[in-house]
């Protein structure tokens, strides 16, 4: 009779549970950037330009981490926050 504790102990069980620790653990670390990414830019927002509407900063906080790098970047660029809310709005 082959048990679950027998299943546990074969290769294939352990290569299998390895790979999804490290999925989790990768995708742990890419939603904890993600996070970090954006309430640092939040924060550089409102440094920058004051408290901005609550329905933009749930914008951002929907966004990817791509366009979060990238509206980092146009906030450098920006001098108002209608440009940063221009920039936005592409999305």
């Amino acid at each position: 009779m082959f048990t679950l504790d027998d299943l546990r102990q074969t290769k294939v069980y352990q290569e299998s549970l390895r790979e999804g620790i490290e999925q989790g653990l990768q995708r742990g670390r890419q939603e904890g950037r993600l996070e970090g990414e954006t309430q640092l830019l939040l924060r550089l927002i409102s440094r920058k330009f004051g408290s901005i509407a609550s329905d933009r900063s749930e914008q951002i906080k929907s966004l990817p981490i791509d366009p979060i790098e990238e509206l980092t970047e146009a906030l450098l660029d920006s001098t108002t926050i209608d440009e940063l809310y221009q920039w936005l709005d592409r999305f």
